[in-house]
C-alpha cells in the first residue's frame, strides 16, 4: 500500500519491512563494522541483498552508504565481521574470481590519461581473459552492447579526459556494464548527469534487473542515491542508513513515511502518491522565506489592520498583501 499523506502524522519508522526474496541473496554482510584508522563508520551491520532485484541505500551525508558498498565490493578491508559471496568471505576468494561475479562503479573513478573510451569501455573485459583467450567475439560483442546501452558509441575513439562530466559517467557505467557480472554495484552512478540522462541511467538500470524474456532472472544491483524520490521509484527494496547503521529496509511503499523521512534526513514532509508510478513521492515542509522588513508592502498592511484604518481592509487593486 503506498503512503498518503496521512503518513505526515507517522512516528519514526524504524521497523524493519520485509520484502519478497529479502532473505535470499548471493552477496550478504554478517555483523559489519567498517572503519577507517580510529574512526568507526559502520557497526554491527546486516545486510542480505536479494538476488534480481534492485537494492538502494539511502541516508544523510557521512552515515556509511558509500562506505558499505565499497565493503560489498572488497575495496575495504572489515573491521569486523564479514561479507559473504555465496556464503564464502570475500577475503578467502581470488580476485580474479570476485571480478567475474561482482562489477564495481566507485564514486569517483579515475580513468589513465590519454586513454579512448572504447579501450576504457574494454577493460571492462579484463576478468574474462586469459593468457590464452586474449579478446573473443564474445568480448567484442560485450562492449558494443554496452556502449549501445550509455549512448556513448559516438565517442568511442575520443579520449576520456576530453569528455564533459556526465560523458564520462556515461562512459565509466559502459565499462562495468561490458563487465556483463550477475551482481553491479553502483555508487552515486546519476552524478553530474542532467535530468534526461539520470532518468536514462535509472531505467537502464531497472532493465538490468528485470527477467529476460525466456524467464532467466535479471542482474542485482545495488547503488547508492542521494534523491530519494528517484529512489522510491526505482528500488525493489530501500534501505535507509544513518549513523552507520539500518534505520529501516524493504518495499518502498512500506517504509518511506513522514517519520522516516523525519528520523533520517531530520526533514519534515508529506508523502504523496508519485501520480507516474504510485511510489512514494517525498514532499519537503515549506521552505524558509525571508521575514518581512519593516517597509515591505505586507508589513505596512498589516500595521493598517491593526490599526483599523479602512485602506487595509479595502486595499487597492494590485497591491501586494
Amino acid at each position: 500500500m503506498s503512503p498518503t499523506t496521512s503518513d505526515a502524522a507517522a512516528g519514526p519508522a524504524s521497523a524493519t519491512a520485509t520484502a519478497p526474496g529479502a532473505g535470499e541473496g548471493r552477496l550478504a554482510a554478517r555483523a559489519l563494522t567498517l572503519a577507517y584508522e580510529d574512526r568507526t563508520v559502520v557497526r554491527e551491520l546486516d545486510l542480505t541483498v536479494p538476488d534480481g532485484q534492485v537494492t538502494v541505500i539511502v541516508g544523510p551525508n557521512a552515515c556509511g552508504k558509500s562506505t558499505t558498498l565499497r565493503a560489498l565490493g572488497r575495496l575495504l578491508k572489515p573491521r569486523g565481521g564479514a561479507v559473504l559471496l555465496d556464503g564464502t568471505e570475500l577475503a578467502r576468494i581470488p580476485t580474479k574470481q570476485i571480478a567475474r561475479s561482482i562489477g564495481l562503479l566507485p564514486q569517483t573513478p579515475v580513468a589513465p590519461e590519454a586513454i579512448t573510451v572504447s579501450d576504457l569501455v574494454a577493460r571492462g573485459r579484463q576478468p574474462h581473459q586469459s593468457w590464452w583467450q586474449q579478446w573473443s567475439d564474445e568480448d567484442e560483442r560485450a562492449v558494443t552492447d554496452a556502449m549501445a546501452r550509455t549512448d556513448v558509441t559516438a565517442l568511442a575513439g575520443r579520449a576520456v579526459d576530453e569528455l564533459s562530466g556526465g560523458q564520462r559517467q556515461r562512459v565509466w557505467i559502459a565499462m562495468a556494464l561490458a563487465q556483463d557480472t550477475d551482481l553491479l554495484l553502483l555508487d552515486e552512478p546519476t552524478t553530474y548527469l542532467d535530468i534526461a540522462h539520470q532518468v536514462e541511467v535509472l531505467d537502464l538500470v531497472r532493465q538490468l534487473a528485470s527477467p529476460a524474456a525466456d524467464g532467466t532472472r535479471g542482474r542485482t544491483v545495488v547503488t547508492v542515491l542521494h534523491d530519494l524520490n528517484q529512489a522510491a521509484r526505482y528500488a525493489d527494496r530501500l534501505v535507509a542508513m544513518k549513523e552507520g547503521r539500518i534505520v529501516a529496509e524493504g518495499r518502498p511503499g512500506d517504509i518511506v513515511t513522514a517519520g522516516l523521512v523525519r528520523e533520517v534526513f531530520g526533514l519534515d514532509a508529506v508523502i504523496v502518491p508519485d501520480p507516474v508510478t504510485g511510489s512514494p513521492l517525498v514532499v519537503p515542509g515549506a521552505p524558509w522565506s525571508p521575514a518581512p522588513s519593516a517597509s515591505s508592502p505586507t508589513s505596512v498592511s498589516t500595521s493598517a489592520s491593526a490599526s483599523g484604518s479602512d485602506s487595509a481592509s479595502a486595499p487597492t487593486p494590485g497591491k501586494v498583501l
